[in-house]
């Protein structure tokens, strides 16, 4: 039997890369002559409504939202010094392509963090650019209901620890 951990209908769920979502039920589809159980999740964001296969949900990424204490670790992650990021656009892409597919809290704030910094320091090419926003709207979402605060909060305090006042 799976160790995945299942979800309930009605609870909040994050799909990696497509936001935080909200499984609406879990139905039964036939498939090759066997049923197969999925989860029918609703991203708000999108207004797009996924099935996804119940024994897949691990593989796909797909996990809770994160605690409060997560959801201000990652927060905090933002505002920390990190190692510079390669220059060559195109590798940089798929770096963080890579970690947005990952989909940890961790790994979407520290793309926040490079990419935002990053265009301080030059403009972000079109495909980097849509990354950038992809990812904070994404970090925006699930931050606004682990700390449950509004969306303008939530951006408002990822902007103060990515532009600290100065002393």
């Amino acid at each position: 039997m799976s160790k995945a951990k299942s979800f309930q209908v009605d609870q909040k769920i994050v799909y990696p890369s497509q936001g935080v979502g909200i499984i609406k039920a879990i139905e039964q589809k036939k498939f090759n002559g066997a049923k197969i159980p999925y989860y029918v999740i609703y991203i708000e964001a999108s207004d797009m409504t996924i099935m996804a296969p119940v024994d897949k949900a691990a593989e796909l990424g797909i996990r809770s939202t994160v605690s409060r204490d997560e959801a201000q670790k990652a927060l905090e992650l933002i505002g920390q010094d990190f190692d510079p990021i390669p220059s060559d656009w195109k590798l940089r892409y798929q770096m963080n392509l890579d970690l947005l597919k990952k989909g940890s809290i961790k790994d979407i704030a520290s793309i926040v963090r490079s990419l935002y910094h990053r265009s301080k320091v030059k403009e972000l090419p079109i495909l980097e650019k849509k990354l950038y926003d992809s990812a904070q709207r994404l970090l925006e979402d699930e931050l606004s209901i682990s700390l449950r605060k509004s969306k303008k909060e939530v951006e408002d305090l990822i902007h103060e620890r990515l532009e600290p006042p100065e002393d």
